[in-house]
């Protein structure tokens, strides 16, 4: 463990005793540990694929500002996200946000010298070296990454190491790796209208100690397009929820293995919404039965 590590597990003690009996970096924003050392994660983060991918960085610095101030500490990215990366550490940098945010990203590419110098590249565009995750996109020559991973992380490059995907086509490839290898973190599709997770990964993932990460929280958006004309239920006030996003976000979230979701938005309206959803009350299994009920 670096010295960095200890502080912020440090930090993330002091937050938890001031507030008694809640999981919380603030008296707001509810947190889940990473299994692999109990450093606290708020449950709602920030993707950047397309929003970050932008000619004009400035619409993007006041949603990552806000997302700041409301207790998001999750920022994921790619090198297959077009500019984002190199957006997102601009933005970083101007903020001062570096030491404040979790920052992941992804290594997608064949071969272990053009791994590593992704990776290099990826780590100076966000100027996060040691970066906090790094994972393997979509099981790309994984054995090949997660080699040099493993190095990395013993030598404090990298503070956690994980893989992903997007697809339930390929659960079954992704169970396998679970089941053999030492990982911190799974990233995976995930969401009420895309429940697929729920059959084998994350019991799994929570059997392993593995941190997840649910991509496509809102099903790649296409579940906003269902509920466009569907009022919004009464029985949603009973978990806090004032809009659809907030629904959809707290299902995902409370499923027991679930560590962060990352929506991603260019709006710091949607934005303030998505964060709203860390907040309070979590569905119960009774209220998850009746989410899922209502989006289907």
């Amino acid at each position: 463990m670096t010295r960095r590590d200890t502080f912020r597990l440090m930090a993330g003690g002091l937050a938890m005793s001031q507030v008694s009996g809640a999981e919380s970096t603030s008296p707001a924003m509810l947190t889940r540990a990473i299994p692999s050392t109990g450093e606290k994660l708020p449950v709602i983060g920030m993707g950047t694929w397309q929003t970050f991918d932008v000619e004009d960085p400035a619409p993007m610095e006041e949603v990552l500002k806000v997302f700041s101030e409301l207790g998001g500490k999750l920022l994921d990215s790619s090198p297959m996200y077009g500019k984002s990366e190199q957006v997102a550490g601009d933005l970083l940098g101007k903020l001062a946000l570096r030491d404040k945010l979790f920052v992941a990203t992804k290594v997608w590419i064949k071969g272990k010298a053009e791994g590593i110098a992704q990776m290099e590249s990826s780590m100076k565009k966000l100027r996060a070296k040691p970066i906090d995750l790094m994972q393997v996109h979509n099981l790309v020559d994984v054995g090949t990454q997660l080699d040099t991973l493993r190095g990395w992380k013993k030598d404090g490059t990298v503070r956690y190491l994980g893989i992903t995907h997007y697809t339930a086509s390929q659960h079954g490839a992704v169970a396998k790796l679970l089941e053999s290898e030492a990982l911190d973190f799974l990233q995976i599709n995930y969401s009420v209208g895309e429940r697929e997770a729920e059959e084998r990964l994350l019991p799994l993932a929570k059997d392993k100690g593995v941190a997840v990460i649910a991509n496509r929280p809102f099903a790649g958006g296409g579940l906003f397009a269902k509920l466009r004309e569907k009022p919004l239920p009464g029985w949603a006030k009973e978990i806090g929820c004032e809009s659809w996003a907030q629904v959809m976000l707290k299902f995902v979230v409370s499923h027991p293995a679930m560590t962060c979701a990352i929506p991603a938005t260019s709006k710091v309206k949607h934005l303030r919404d998505n964060m709203q959803a860390g907040h309070g009350t979590m569905p119960d299994e009774a209220m998850r039965k009746r989410i899922a009920a209502e989006v289907a």
